[in-house]
């Protein structure tokens, strides 16, 4: 309903790959099992991950909707002016994953595979969706200009079969 769409939805579902990717490479890296903590760490990985892409989708569809900006010229922009905070937020739930990954001490046993998943999963998916999701969006933007302009000579077909004698 927010983006009266839906293919941007899944612009924005197809950004959790790579974080899930991510987060069990580094587990298997470390040799870290994948337990219900780890899972914990996957789901806030998720979350992180799909609020970066909201971030940058967003953006490009109101300069699309407000500005009457070409999609390829929108969603660059949204690339570099979301760049920062994208980074920010990452950073810091990186940052704070990092001695969860690497402490010791009493109970580390427990919340190494959290903090494993939640820095690999996202070193990984930002490398891979501040590259991916630009793309995505392009993809997906000329899929909807292309199904629009075949429901719309759809429709003018069978506007023109019923005004035919």
């Amino acid at each position: 309903m927010l983006y009266e769409s839906w293919i941007h939805p899944i612009t924005i579902l197809s950004t959790l790959p790579s974080a899930g990717l991510g987060a069990l490479l580094a587990l298997l890296l470390l040799r870290l099992d994948l337990s219900v903590i780890a899972l914990i760490g996957i789901i806030l990985l998720i979350g992180i991950v799909m609020k970066n892409a909201i971030m940058m989708i967003d953006f490009a569809l109101d300069a699309q909707r407000s500005q009457g900006r070409p999609a390829r010229e929108a969603i660059e922009q949204a690339s570099l002016l979301r760049f920062r905070p994208i980074i920010m937020t990452t950073m810091a739930a990186l940052l704070g994953g990092v001695p969860l990954a690497f402490g010791h001490g009493v109970g580390s046993e427990l919340r190494e595979p959290l903090g494993v998943a939640i820095v690999g999963g996202l070193i990984v998916s930002q490398v891979l969706t501040l590259y991916t999701t630009p793309v995505i969006y392009l993809a997906f933007d000329r899929l909807a200009e292309r199904l629009a302009r075949r429901g719309a000579r759809a429709r003018s077909r069978a506007g023109q079969a019923v005004t035919a004698p």
